[in-house]
């Protein structure tokens, strides 16, 4: 059976004709000038259920996908349906197991009627007098295979992400701002039982918080810019290019598509195993020292931050071709600073619309590209002579390695860390498992602890520590050159002053919860 979707995520089975219109008799009706009081109607067949939409004589007309109606004309899962300043869809009812059509609500879309022609009560309190979600969101249920939260809310504002169950998307559908707190929490209660109240209250905070309930104000989005200097050099300056999603579509369409074809991927492939092998050569055969050139610190660390932007640059690219292979639009690309260092960005939120394993393939293009240039670079400095560059094409395979090493951390919240969550199945790892981490060390277990998010903290752990003796080994290449510019004693503290600082996080990590259970007295059993 088809289904008319509308505006304000309301869902009308096509059962029978209805009309759409101004006039107060409509069967949905729109209090918009816009609209016609008599707008278009919508007529079902009784014996196979076939629907078709006519034009009811509209000032304006009625558009269906993009083309003005004209006489009846059928409407099929997937139909857009335009009146006035609005848009409705027709989607086929589809089965719980199946993926369902993206729901967007435009801001703004808040001029629905109901037919009777209730409105919600000024909102008032934490949750509003009468909840219901702010408009400018998207809503999409995946297919049963991506687990218990499979249901995507987007806040088309702030790209803001909730991952919501079955459970938590049937109460979701409640918060149409008919219903008071008092009747939500009641009809929570019928349709899940006594966790049903739980389970609103902390979906109603978790949208508040986000600040998409209508009245409310909430979320990172909506408090007050810091003040204080640190905070201000933290907050990134964003120069955003608009264009960016035709531009990626339009380099896919000539000639990015062939990037994806199996003999592509193929020498890719091969490309980046060499540079695996190429690269470590390069570091013990002490082809080149990061950040040096031509026997130059200052030099080297500008070619290194001009490589690692342009690598940036690339990493990026691959995502947006990544995106329009599989037929979603970035929304935005640009450049942002952060303590005054440059990044490149492309906005792949819309890939979490998308299956798992298309999900994976987009997060992967990026690490990937990192790993080709850098065995380009790699492989480039293996073959030239000594000299500055060689030194060059070093500090460009270098800033490449690095970007893949960081951006292949799964204990950053970064391509590996989302490749991880995907494959796992596990939303929000890294802030649950730290969670569950510091309650154990605490001497705290609950029945309900994973062994898997008790493994990922454990690795977490053992990265961050391995990491900072990489760099410790890696900062005593440069103490001879420290030590010819200042007395050997201050490089010593300055170097020491460094590593103490690398190793914070494995000590904030793991001391805090140890005195806690020690000062509790806690036995771990």
């Amino acid at each position: 059976m088809l289904e008319l979707v509308l505006p304000d995520r309301t869902r009308l089975p096509l059962a029978e004709d209805i009309t759409i219109g101004r006039a107060l008799g409509s069967t949905v009706r729109f209090d918009d000038a816009a609209v016609s009081r008599s707008q278009a109607r919508v007529l079902v067949a009784p014996e196979d259920g076939t629907a078709v939409i006519e034009d009811a004589g509209s000032t304006y007309g009625t558009w269906l996908d993009g083309h003005r109606v004209s006489g009846r004309e059928e409407l099929r899962d997937g139909s857009r349906i335009r009146v006035g300043n609005h848009e409705l869809m027709v989607e086929r009812r589809r089965e719980e197991h199946e993926a369902g059509r993206t729901l967007v609500v435009e801001p703004g879309a808040s001029l629905l009627m109901p037919a009777a022609g209730r409105s919600g009560a000024s909102p008032g309190g934490r949750f509003g007098e009468r909840p219901r979600p702010r408009s400018g969101y998207a809503l999409k249920r995946l297919e049963a295979s991506e687990g218990d939260e499979r249901w995507v809310l987007r806040d088309l504002s702030s790209n803001r992400f909730l991952r919501m169950s079955d459970a938590d998307a049937r109460l979701f559908e409640l918060l149409d701002g008919n219903r008071s707190l008092s009747e939500l929490v009641h009809d929570a209660k019928r349709l899940q039982g006594p966790a049903g109240a739980v389970r609103l209250v902390r979906l109603l905070a978790e949208l508040a918080d986000r600040g998409l309930l209508a009245g409310v104000e909430g979320g990172p989005e909506s408090r007050e810019r810091p003040t204080a200097l640190l905070g201000r050099l933290a907050s990134p300056r964003r120069w955003e290019w608009q264009g960016a999603g035709a531009f990626f579509q339009r380099v896919y369409e000539h000639g990015g598509r062939r990037l994806f074809s199996a003999p592509a991927l193929t020498l890719i492939a091969l490309l980046a195993v060499a540079g695996l092998v190429a690269f470590p050569y390069l570091v013990i055969g002490r082809y080149g020292t990061p950040f040096v050139v031509a026997q130059k610190i200052g030099f080297g660390a500008l070619i290194f931050l001009l490589g690692r932007l342009a690598v940036a640059a690339v990493h990026e690219t691959a995502h947006g071709l990544a995106m329009a292979r599989v037929g979603r639009r970035v929304r935005s690309a640009g450049l942002k600073l952060v303590f005054g260092f440059p990044y490149v960005y492309v906005d792949t939120s819309e890939a979490w619309f998308e299956p798992r394993r298309r999900r994976v393939g987009i997060s992967a293009a990026g690490p990937i590209s990192d790993l080709s240039m850098g065995a380009l670079f790699a492989l480039t400095c293996l073959a030239l002579p000594s000299g500055t560059g060689r030194d060059i094409f070093f500090q460009l395979a270098f800033a490449a390695y690095l970007g893949a090493f960081f951006n292949l951390n799964p204990f950053v919240e970064r391509d590996g860390y989302q490749i991880l969550v995907d494959v796992l199945r596990e939303p929000g790892l890294r802030r649950r498992a730290r969670a569950q981490l510091t309650r154990r060390l605490s001497g705290r277990r609950e029945a309900g602890d994973s062994r898997a998010l008790t493994r990922y903290a454990a690795f977490g752990v053992a990265w961050s520590a391995l990491a900072a003796c990489f760099a410790v080994g890696m900062s005593l290449r440069y103490e001879p050159r420290l030590a010819a510019i200042a007395p050997a004693p201050v490089v010593w503290a300055c170097m020491s002053v460094v590593w103490l600082a690398l190793f914070v996080p494995v000590a904030v990590a793991l001391v805090g919860p140890m005195r806690a259970r020690r000062r509790e007295g806690v036995t771990v059993t």
